[in-house]
């Protein structure tokens, strides 16, 4: 008769599945609060200390630790030794292993580190040639069906259980090594620690990725929360690698604002944005920043997604939409275009780090998190900024901190009308921000996502009409700007911290 060893802290499933193996002529073997489990659902179960002939020990820490079970799992039986140790020692076979490891995210402490339950996994899933190894309540189903169909569970199918078992235990000890991690920091920075383990789950398949000839998948950081987990697509055709990479960048800038706002991306920059006292104002002021560069972007909206809003956007050619909400009238107008891709999504979490990858190794650095808080910022200028001003100083430097560096950025009224992004230098920055304001830079506030190192952007920037800067400031040139601000008659401030993003 095959024997299954269950040992799972989430029960979920767990009777239905023992009871289908019972009928299937299986016996079961159990332990704890699995065995109660069973037993409650009045199935038949041999206890694990009959097995080993011990109790559970140590307040349960030991408990399968045992070479009555893990010679049952570990043991070769087309090994004649393998089989003789058997016979010697009285130690019976065991055919399934079913295991669900202690919840250790859940409350991180020595005491949910578990030790048995990973030993349990790792020893069936080495010997997956004859034993199944099962780690998740969605495994249950096919394990049964295999049985049911032919009596066995395949060659390829316990394979792939084993190899699905190994992340799990891999998973679950990088979560672990993280925790420990958190007091593991570099001593003389003390930021980051010396050590950091990444478990990758994938999530999702992408079309393509940077370009069609490449292949994309989307990957979770185990351990790490992500809004993409409980993202919904509501329609549209699948994602690709671009267009993960620009709702995420719409998502996290609009989220910045507490007031509605809007952002339209292009290749991981706005190129648009608005802030507004409605979310149709603000999808189309942002629009309005760069309509031509809109065309195949990507929109983020931090309200819920109307029917006017719906229908202000689908005479615009976009790829991605993301809201939090849609209403139903506007998500029966958005889901007429088949190929646009909806998202339904929560608010971004922002822990964890910033992880990028270069040539054979990983950057990790803390997440940028500008700061709107213009009660820290320092006019440096003669010129002292109106309320209007200070409101859209906030505006254009969230914004620009979203833009890739060099960065200008060219706010009016609360809505972008002028980016200059990815320049080698800042006076063509911000010369490609003026020009693509236009009339519209007369009294706008500009930002600049770095200190400028001459004058020559300022004074780019006053000629166009610009009446504020907010910068940085730090260069050894400050006095300069801060001259140019004054001769031209505008107000500069300094807020003292850098947004470079590359």
């Amino acid at each position: 008769m095959p024997r299954a060893l269950f040992s799972v802290h989430d029960k979920t499933g767990v009777a239905d599945f023992a009871r289908s193996l019972c009928e299937l002529g299986w016996e079961l073997l159990a332990s704890g609060g699995t065995a109660k489990e069973l037993r409650d659902a009045a199935l038949p179960v041999v206890d694990i200390a009959e097995v080993t002939g011990y109790p559970a020990i140590l307040g349960h820490r030991v408990v399968t630790l045992h070479p009555a079970v893990h010679g049952g799992i570990l043991a070769d039986t087309a090994n004649a030794t393998h089989r003789e140790d058997l016979a010697r020692h009285n130690i019976e076979t065991i055919d399934l292993v079913c295991v669900g490891l202690y919840p250790f995210e859940s409350n991180p402490g020595i005491e949910l580190i578990d030790v048995g339950g990973p030993a349990l996994v790792r020893g069936a899933a080495k010997n997956h040639a004859r034993v199944v190894v099962v780690t998740d309540v969605s495994q249950y189903e096919q394990v049964v069906e295999e049985l049911r169909s032919s009596g066995v569970v395949s060659s390829e199918t316990r394979r792939d259980l084993a190899a699905r078992a190994f992340a799990v235990t891999a998973a679950y000890d990088a979560r672990v090594a993280a925790w420990f991690a958190q007091d593991d920091v570099v001593p003389e920075r003390g930021a980051l620690p010396d050590r950091v383990t990444l478990r990758l789950e994938r999530e999702a398949t992408l079309r393509y990725g940077e370009n069609p000839h490449q292949r994309g998948a989307r990957y979770r950081v185990v351990g790490e929360r992500s809004w993409w987990s409980s993202a919904e697509q509501l329609g549209g055709k699948e994602m690709s690698y671009l267009n993960v990479l620009d709702a995420d960048a719409a998502w996290l800038l609009v989220n910045r604002f507490s007031e509605p706002a809007a952002a339209v991306i292009k290749h991981a920059n706005p190129c648009g944005l608005s802030t507004a006292d409605n979310i149709e104002s603000a999808y189309l002021r942002a629009h309005a920043c760069d309509p031509l560069s809109a065309f195949g972007g990507v929109v983020g909206l931090n309200r819920a997604m109307t029917k006017a809003t719906a229908e202000a956007m689908v005479g615009v050619f976009t790829e991605v939409v993301i809201a939090p909400e849609f209403d139903p009238a506007a998500l029966e107008v958005l889901q007429t275009k088949k190929n646009l891709r909806i998202l339904r999504a929560q608010a971004p979490f922002g822990d964890g780090w910033s992880l990028r990858g270069v040539d054979g190794a990983v950057l990790v650095q803390d997440h940028d998190t500008p700061s709107a808080d213009t009660s820290r910022w320092r006019v440096v200028s003669n010129t002292q900024p109106t309320a209007a001003q200070w409101h859209d100083a906030a505006v254009a430097w969230l914004t620009c901190a979203a833009v890739s560096s060099n960065a200008i950025v060219l706010v009016r009224d609360a809505s972008a009308i002028g980016i200059g992004a990815g320049q080698q230098n800042r006076v063509d920055a911000a010369r490609i921000a003026c020009t693509r304001a236009g009339d519209r830079a007369k009294g706008a506030v500009a930002a600049s996502d770095a200190f400028f190192p001459f004058r020559d952007g300022p004074d780019v920037l006053a000629s166009a009409g610009v009446s504020m800067i907010v910068q940085p400031g730090g260069s050894q040139r400050d006095d300069e700007s801060i001259a140019a601000a004054n001769e031209h008659g505008i107000a500069m401030v300094f807020t003292d911290t850098r947004h470079f993003r590359h």
